[in-house]
């Protein structure tokens, strides 16, 4: 499908208009990034397909995503999605690594650049657009996050990249928030990153002016709050990354209680819209992009579906 029609953007560089492209992981039926990529890129007016690859339904081991993107790339594919468990297995893959990716340590986007695999982590892109736009001013005077995982890495690096003037890293492994601090804190070196643990918790989110949630805790199967919310104070903000269902019981009671609250929508949607953008060199439409994305989450929800996936 990636044929190489030439088609010249306005300072002359070359653009084609048909891409195939696909998504690797475990678990990923439900994906909404297959129908988010076609629908804004027929909008765009490209000839776009996106393929799953299920790791699960293909019977085959995460240690097999190498083989899988060399087909890809055979099969004439210009990118490939990745998703759990695969983010950190590509890294050793690529030729060349953004250096967010580096950074991050994990690759959830790859495009083949000729013979070459260039990686890409679109998540923490689509975190910070979506903080910046679903909730403009807020203050990241004193963050605190619960949750170091791939997700916890993307929001961290974002808000620091922000300009986070301290951020406190909750866990329930606690040498995996100090992993990550010590990761981020290397990166960051002027902004204050540092972990809390499970006893002292509860002070840093009294003190807390935004707030991050960055656990499974919430989603259709894990239902729960990962804190008290009465210890929130007033205005302060409070983000989660879940996304199905978009109002999680922690969206839910914060917002009732009159606090600025960001779902999970925004970041699926973003690390979307910013994976599109670097394989295809088009800006895509953010908000358009929102609207079908609510599409879908609400015919979800009334057939009772969305089990997951990236």
């Amino acid at each position: 499908m990636n044929d190489g029609t030439d088609v010249r953007d306005r300072d002359g560089a070359r653009q084609d208009r048909h891409y195939l492209v696909g998504l690797i992981g475990e678990g990923i039926q439900e994906s909404l990034t297959p129908p988010m990529h076609e629908a804004e890129a027929r909008a765009m007016g490209l000839e776009y397909e996106y393929r799953i690859f299920d790791l699960i339904e293909l019977g085959r081991p995460a240690t097999d995503v190498g083989a899988l993107l060399a087909e890809a790339r055979e099969a004439g594919f210009a990118a490939m999605n990745i998703t759990h468990p695969c983010k950190q297995l590509v890294l050793d893959l690529v030729d060349e690594l953004d250096t967010d990716a580096a950074n991050l340590r994990a690759v959830n986007l790859v495009v083949f650049d000729g013979d070459r695999l260039v990686g890409y982590n679109t998540d923490w892109m689509g975190y910070r657009d979506g903080l910046v736009v679903g909730l403009p001013g807020a203050s990241l005077d004193r963050v605190v996050q619960l949750g170091c995982g791939g997700a916890g890495a993307a929001t961290a690096y974002a808000l620091l990249s922000l300009g986070a003037k301290m951020l406190q890293l909750s866990d329930v492994d606690p040498a995996r928030a100090r992993d990550l601090a010590t990761r981020m804190g290397a990166l960051f070196p002027e902004q204050d990153v540092s972990t809390l643990t499970s006893g002292a918790l509860p002070q840093g989110i009294a003190a807390a002016t935004g707030v991050v949630h960055a656990t499974p805790l919430g989603m259709l199967h894990h239902p729960g709050v990962a804190f008290d919310i009465d210890l929130l104070r007033p205005g302060t903000w409070v983000s989660d990354v879940v996304y199905r269902p978009l109002e999680t019981e922690l969206i839910r009671q914060a917002g009732r209680r009159g606090h600025p609250v960001l779902h999970g929508g925004p970041m699926a949607v973003g690390q979307a819209c910013a994976s599109l953008r670097i394989i295809t060199g088009l800006a895509p439409d953010r908000e358009r992009m929102q609207r079908h994305f609510r599409l879908l989450i609400s015919a979800e929800e009334q057939a009772g579906a969305g089990k997951g996936g990236l």
